[in-house]
């Protein structure tokens, strides 16, 4: 049984925290920790164009290195990509002695790009929702479940220092489960790849396909593998798949039961095992920083082939987003995006 907690001493955060980064993330652990009592300073690059917007939120602004300087907790906040360049430059050389450097994901630390020295907690802090909800549920009183990880626990009281953060954004007032950088990390690319942003928009887009090219309207087609989709989501986020098979229609159900696993099936699971092991491998995380490092050429051509892949559902759902309007048609109000 995993280990969640719900409790934490805020009064462990008696210094300053810097948070690095004013993006999803960095601008929810900011402003949850500022009304929480806690003692922050935003670290900003020269530039940033995150500036306007953390000053206009009330929060206090510095360059890294001088919001680094002196921080009881450094949060590594900024994109994955540029953390390696931002620790090198500004971080790691600024830091206290036994400062700790907290992460809300693992990626950089799991596969090497960044190595703290012995003397320094590393911990993760990793809600588990985009930050705009995170900083959305805390200012209603609610909260967002996460996840506290120990990398390095150089004071002996790492965990208690994560948990204490972990209430200051608010994760505690619904639970903190324990995990690793390890598991956090390849967990979530693969959840990634494999299932939210890489297999289900495959999917839709395949499903749309297939109806369009057997001469149906867009449109019917649109509804019906696009928009309906989050009305299955919703279904199995409140009761499971009990719940989600119960509220359908016996034939959805059988049609679900008979020819789901005919889409999904043991060749895909297959697949989906090679995905895993390119990330454990660290194949796919050599891949990528790779790109970046080139300038991002890869990236720029999957990025063209995927708009020209969806182009035709992009269209469409355009067009019957306004004419129904967000809201109305997803039966749902918008959450802000990263």
């Amino acid at each position: 049984m995993a280990t969640i907690h719900r409790d934490g001493d805020l009064g462990l955060l008696d210094g300053k925290v810097a948070v690095v980064g004013f993006g999803s993330q960095g601008h929810a652990h900011a402003l949850n920790l500022r009304d929480s009592g806690v003692e922050v300073v935003v670290g900003l690059r020269d530039g940033s164009s995150s500036r306007a917007a953390a000053e206009e939120a009330g929060a206090e602004v510095a360059p890294i290195a001088d919001a680094v300087r002196g921080a009881q907790v450094v949060a590594m906040l900024v994109p994955d990509h540029v953390q390696k360049g931002v620790w090198e430059s500004d971080v790691a050389p600024n830091l206290a002695p036994g400062a700790a450097v907290l992460f809300a994901h693992g990626l950089n630390i799991h596969f090497g790009r960044i190595a703290p020295p012995e003397g320094h907690d590393v911990i993760m802090v990793a809600p588990k929702a985009p930050g705009h909800r995170v900083r959305e549920l805390f200012v209603s009183g609610a909260g967002t479940p996460g996840l506290v990880a120990i990398h390095q626990d150089a004071s002996g009281r790492a965990l208690k220092l994560a948990l204490a953060y972990g209430v200051g954004i608010g994760c505690g007032r619904v639970g903190l489960l324990e995990t690793t950088f390890a598991e956090e990390t390849e967990s979530d690319l693969f959840g990634e790849q494999a299932v939210l942003c890489g297999g289900v928009p495959a999917l839709v887009q395949a499903g749309f396909d297939t109806l369009v090219e057997a001469g149906y309207q867009p449109e019917i087609a649109y509804y019906e593998c696009l928009n309906e989709l989050k009305l299955i989501v919703d279904l199995l986020y409140e009761g499971g798949y009990e719940y989600m098979r119960y509220s359908v229609s016996d034939v959805a159900e059988y049609g679900d039961l008979s020819r789901g696993t005919r889409v999904v099936d043991d060749s895909v699971r297959e697949r989906m095992r090679g995905i895993l092991e390119e990330i454990r491998s660290g194949a796919f995380a050599k891949e990528l920083f790779s790109d970046d490092e080139a300038g991002r050429p890869r990236f720029a051509e999957l990025r063209a082939r995927g708009e020209k892949e969806s182009a035709e559902i992009e269209r469409v759902g355009k067009e019957l987003r306004e004419l129904a309007g967000v809201e109305g048609l997803h039966g749902t109000e918008r959450l802000g995006v990263r």
